[in-house]
């Protein structure tokens, strides 16, 4: 069986649903991951809830790649801890206040160390966010603004590089597709050519910088805006934050800001130092090697933040082994969610959940439709599966022989799929890259999604336009004037639809009238 035809849709809506309804993502997960095995199990719920333990649940923490993502989680929380708990974001925030003292500039540094920090789209929200969130609460930039800046820096960012995982992954999908029908393409060569079609990363990227500039907010975000900057408040209130808030204002006397700085630049070091002897950034490499080196310069650096704190007196050595494993603890929250996602999406491969919405969309159309077609198909199924990398695996096998054998354009059909399978990676609810861009923010997760939703949906719009177009000519010259007209639209449309937030100065009282609200 292909798929379980309509039965398949129903785990992924229920996650959705529960996950908007309750704010509980967890129970949301845990529920339609069962539901989808019940409707495997035949409606047994005897033989159902073993197999989601033993089929999905064990088989998807003992996979080799999902259990090295999860011991660097730790790494990573552990670094997180020591970084927070010492003071050093928050000393590192009042050094820079005057510097970085606007909402514009907060939101473009954002999003420069983003564009900087491209090797790790799971690294990113957990090294940025951290640093910049004391900044941007004392500049009264909500914590759901800088969770969709993190968000919108991290995959959108490593799906344009060819020598990372991301890129190591799409060339390897394409190539097997090349080889097995004798075409006269090369998975390098290829990728290249695609970066100017992948207009939702594209998009995504320039959108950043035209917010901060114009300060034009819509939808939930503006609501989110307007709260932060009248009531001084980061974040709603009842709302649940995805892990412990830094606080620029409660620094211990001995904290410095070099106790931030110092173990990022030993974190980027070692990073670099371990990776550039196997070729990075020239040849690609392994996710094994890639991993490790992250997991070795997150230990080393916060290490360098123990001595600091030593030296400096902030801390007993034993005070700062709790630190560590405060940080360690902290991502219990997170390494459950992403069994449980990952597990969600194993249990709809199973159900045919993808094979399903293909099926919906496959027909009779015309050559010229195939990438708009392809950029909607994966935009269904990457946000219902959270996943964008199982979209690719899905899609281009499909894309590249049906533009071949249709004669659509080969490279804006190959760039559809992978915006189209981007937008699930940002935007669901049960996507890892979601999961930690709020994390990395300290918001909570569903307030992220129901902000960040429409500026994607806005982008997705725009990247419609832009794959009609491009179904119908693929010249060089056309797709510069694409492109052009998808950044031009992105820009009219924010200053149409958005209303203008002012950028207060830091030490502004909250608004009289706010708080009376």
């Amino acid at each position: 069986m292909d798929s379980y035809g309509i039965l398949s849709l129903l785990p992924p809506l229920l996650a959705v649903i529960i996950a908007i309804r309750t704010k509980n993502v967890i129970t949301a997960l845990f529920w339609s991951g069962l539901l989808g095995v019940f409707v495997l199990a035949g409606g047994n719920p005897i033989t159902a809830v073993p197999m989601y333990i033993k089929d999905y649940i064990f088989v998807q923490a003992s996979d080799g790649y999902n259990s090295s993502l999860l011991v660097m989680m730790i790494f990573i929380g552990g670094f997180v801890g020591v970084v927070t708990e010492s003071g050093g974001a928050s000393a590192f925030a009042n050094k820079v206040a005057h510097i970085i003292n606007t909402r514009c500039k907060a939101q473009l540094a954002v999003w420069f160390m983003g564009l900087v920090i491209f090797f790790s789209d799971s690294g990113n929200p957990l090294i940025i966010g951290p640093a910049f969130q004391p900044i941007t609460d004392k500049i009264r930039v909500s914590r759901e603004k800088l969770a969709w800046m993190l968000d919108a820096t991290a995959s959108p960012v490593c799906i344009l590089i060819p020598f990372i995982g991301w890129g190591i992954f799409i060339m390897g999908l394409m190539q097997k597709e090349f080889d097995a029908f004798h075409l006269n393409y090369t998975d390098f060569d290829t990728f290249v050519h695609v970066i100017p079609f992948q207009f939702y990363a594209i998009g995504t990227l320039f959108m950043m910088p035209v917010i901060a500039w114009t300060g034009r907010e819509f939808g939930a975000m503006y609501r989110a805006e307007k709260r932060a900057i009248e009531l001084n408040q980061p974040y709603a209130p009842g709302s649940q934050t995805a892990r412990t808030t830094i606080d620029a204002n409660d620094v211990h006397p001995g904290a410095t800001y070099a106790m931030m700085l110092l173990p990022l630049l030993v974190l980027f070091v070692t990073i670099f130092g371990l990776l550039i002897p196997q070729g990075f950034p020239l040849k690609p490499v392994k996710g094994a090697i890639l991993r490790s080196a992250l997991c070795t310069g997150y230990l080393l650096g916060a290490f360098t933040c123990l001595l600091l704190m030593f030296k400096n007196k902030v801390a007993t050595f034993k005070e700062g082994f709790e630190m560590y494993m405060k940080g360690t603890k902290s991502v219990t929250f997170i390494l459950m969610i992403l069994v449980l996602a990952w597990v969600l999406g194993a249990v709809c491969k199973s159900l045919g959940t993808a094979n399903f919405i293909v099926e919906l969309a496959r027909g009779n159309i015309p050559a010229s439709m195939v990438p708009l077609l392809l950029f909607i198909v994966g935009m269904c199924i990457s946000f219902a599966t959270g996943s964008s990398w199982g979209t690719f695996a899905i899609l281009i096998p499909l894309a590249i022989p049906m533009a071949a054998k249709l004669g659509a354009p080969m490279y804006a059909s190959i760039g559809a799929v992978l915006s189209g399978g981007l937008f699930g990676d940002h935007c669901s609810p049960i996507s890892d890259t979601t999961v930690l861009s709020a994390i990395g923010a300290a918001c909570d997760l569903i307030d992220h999604v129901k902000t960040q939703l429409p500026y994607a949906l806005m982008v997705c719009v725009v990247c419609g336009v832009g794959y009609f177009i491009a179904g119908i000519y693929e010249s060089p010259l056309i797709i510069f004037g694409v492109l052009v007209g998808v950044l031009f639209m992105i820009l009219i449309c924010s200053m149409i639809w958005g209303k203008r937030l002012p950028d207060i100065p830091v030490d502004a009282p909250a608004s009289a009238d706010a708080a009376k609200d």
